[in-house]
Order: C-alpha cells, then sequence, then structure tokens
C-alpha cells in the first residue's frame, strides 16, 4: 500500500470565518427570504387597503341625498320665540383692515333686510383703520366699537390672520351689557334672520368646517360664525393661554378657539355657516341647503376685494366682482348675489356712502 506522506487534509471552514462560501450562501438566502416576506406583506397591506377603500360607506355629506325636506327648526316652536332684546343680544362683526369696509357695510344692509332685533356691533382697530373704512362700514348701522390689537403669540401665523386673535374680545361685551352674541365675519351675507341662535342655553356653538381637499368635512368648527356668552373673566383666561396652549399657528384665533371649546362646543347646521367650501365639495349638498341658508360665507370668493386682500375701490367694486366671477367661475352665482346686495346697500345708503369716501 503506498502512503502520501506529504497529505494535508483540507481544512473545515467555520460559517464565522470570513470568506467561507457556505456563508455567503446562507447569508444570500436569509436575504431573499426577507425580501420575499416584505414584498407578501405590502401584497397584503395593499389589497387591504383597497378592499377597505372600495368597500367602505363614503361619509354621508359626500354622499348627500336629498332625502329630508323638512325645516331645520319648527315652525310653532319659532313662532313661540319672542324677539331678541337688543339690549341683551348683539349680532358682531369685525373690521381689521380698510379693504373690508364695503363688505361690513353690505353685510349690514342684508342684516337690516332681515329684520333681526339685535344690536349691531364692529370690533374694530382704530391704529389700522381709516376715517373713511370706518364710516363706509358703518353706514348700514353699524355701531364702532374699538378694540386693542391682541398680537399673535407665535410665529407662522397666515398673513391674512395677524390680526385675528382680537376677535377675542367678542367675550368682554359682558361689560356693555350682552347676554349673547352672535359673531359674523365679515365676508359673509345674511339672507334670513338667525336671532333663534340667542335663545340656544348654550355657552358656545359654531358650525363644523369643510375643505376641498382631503380634510373634507371635518368635526373641528369655522370661527366665521359663533355663538358665545361675552364672559371677560373667559376672556382673561384665553389670553393667558394663547401662547401656552398646543395648536397650528397657521389658523390664528381659530386653531386655539377649537382647542379651548373643542369637546363643549355646539355644532350649528351648516345653514348658518353656508361655506362655499361646500359647493366646491358637494354641489349636491349646497343645492339642498339654499332653502335653509341664513348665513353665506364667501371663504373661496372673495367679490370685493382685489390682488392680495388689496381694497377696491367703491366704483370699481361691480367690474371687480365681474372679474372675480370670471376668475372663480363656480362661484358666478353666489358672486352675482353679493354684487346685487352691495348695488342695494349703495342705492340705500349713496349720498351717506358718498361723504365718507371724500374723508381722508
Amino acid at each position: 500500500m503506498v502512503r502520501y506522506s506529504d497529505y494535508v487534509p483540507l481544512a473545515v471552514w467555520s460559517d464565522s470565518e470570513p470568506g467561507n462560501p457556505h456563508k455567503a450562501k446562507n447569508t444570500h438566502e436569509r436575504r431573499r427570504k426577507i425580501v420575499q416576506a416584505l414584498l407578501a406583506l405590502s401584497v397584503v397591506g395593499n389589497l387591504y387597503f383597497c378592499w377597505a377603500f372600495f368597500t367602505s360607506w363614503p361619509n354621508p355629506l359626500d354622499n348627500y341625498q336629498t332625502l329630508n325636506r323638512h325645516p331645520i327648526i319648527d315652525s310653532a316652536a319659532l313662532s313661540a320665540i319672542a324677539p331678541a332684546n337688543p339690549q341683551d343680544n348683539a349680532v358682531v362683526t369685525g373690521l381689521y383692515t380698510d379693504a373690508f369696509a364695503t363688505a361690513v357695510a353690505t353685510l349690514g344692509h342684508t342684516l337690516n333686510v332681515a329684520n333681526s332685533s339685535a344690536s349691531r356691533l364692529l370690533l374694530y382697530l382704530p391704529d389700522k383703520i381709516s376715517r373713511r373704512a370706518l364710516c363706509i362700514a358703518t353706514v348700514s348701522g353699524w355701531e364702532p366699537v374699538p378694540v386693542e390689537r391682541i398680537a399673535p403669540p407665535h410665529s407662522g401665523v397666515h398673513r391674512h390672520f395677524l390680526d385675528q386673535y382680537s376677535k377675542l374680545h367678542l367675550w368682554t361685551l359682558d361689560t356693555r351689557g350682552f347676554k349673547s352674541v352672535v359673531y359674523v365675519d365679515a365676508d359673509t351675507l345674511v339672507r334670513r334672520s338667525f336671532d333663534e341662535l340667542f335663545r340656544l342655553p348654550f355657552s358656545f356653538a359654531a358650525v363644523p368646517d369643510v375643505y376641498p381637499g382631503a380634510q373634507g368635512y371635518t368635526t373641528a368648527f369655522n370661527a366665521g360664525v359663533m355663538l358665545l356668552r361675552p364672559d371677560s373673566a373667559l376672556f382673561r383666561d384665553m389670553v393667558g393661554k394663547i401662547a401656552s396652549a398646543h395648536y397650528p399657528a397657521e389658523q390664528a384665533e381659530q386653531a386655539f378657539l377649537n382647542h379651548y371649546f373643542g369637546a363643549e362646543a355646539l355644532r350649528l347646521p351648516y345653514a348658518y355657516n353656508a361655506n362655499l367650501a361646500i359647493k366646491r365639495r358637494t354641489p349636491a349638498l349646497w343645492a339642498g341647503l339654499q332653502q335653509e341658508m341664513r348665513i353665506v360665507h364667501y371663504t373661496m370668493a372673495k367679490p370685493f376685494l382685489q390682488g392680495d386682500y388689496d381694497e377696491v375701490p367703491m366704483d370699481r367694486l361691480e367690474r371687480n366682482a365681474e372679474r372675480v366671477a370670471r376668475k372663480k367661475a363656480a362661484y358666478k352665482e353666489e358672486i352675482a348675489e353679493w354684487l346685487e346686495q352691495w348695488q342695494e346697500t349703495r342705492r340705500t345708503y349713496g349720498a351717506k356712502l358718498a361723504k365718507c369716501n371724500a374723508l381722508t
């Protein structure tokens, strides 16, 4: 038998040794299985998402159908409500820039036509509002109430909302004897009296907000129309918390109020704050609201402004409204309604408006 004295057996590779081909193969196999598992999870997740998306019920408001044609308020109950006492109740709006003066005048005219018996107050910032603009705004009966500006407590507030924290002065109106206030933004029109709101026993009420995009119909409310009970102690509490509370800075006082009253606020029907965003998102719902609308809110189109919230001279308002209607044709009926109300305002208070416009 021949023996190989020089024979050296091959070493056995350990999985832990560098360069081991078995280790490389095992690592590759593990990675392949991990990738396959992740792909499988992704497929399952996408299938579940598609199933949930296509089988879930849509939001009832996005799927609006004209099913209920009954009025939102019982007529017998409404007739039993006494007229709003002007000593106790007030409709209030605000003026923080001259550009909204004609809008405030028009709003006041529509409030007069609706025959509300409540007082009318206009909160304004003396340092920002000219004599001319204040005169124009008050021709239709608003009583001017000067207030101090409440500055935003944080940076990041939208440039159009930098003065909106001043709206919190609404809660100080108890010092004037008012027990109940309905606040309406200057970019609104009144179609029907809403004096029934003054009889509600709640401390705070507002209409849920709506967005054309993914947010859609929300539980958060829009601060453009609010019912509230003035309370100076509550005002001081709010002002003391606007800097420490956590909320999105961009939306200013609306975001803060949603956090302050979010769980306690009574949500009112859309008829009390008919936001133009509803028309863009669900035209059928907008059509269904027509018979009940009390207040129309011009959130998506402002026929009295030009450029970046710039003032439009009175003699150019008609042309400007027509321009806005061409640019935002989806709201041409609502813009035409606003223009008609402005024309009525000008016919009714023409002499006063001319004198106001001559002021410097």
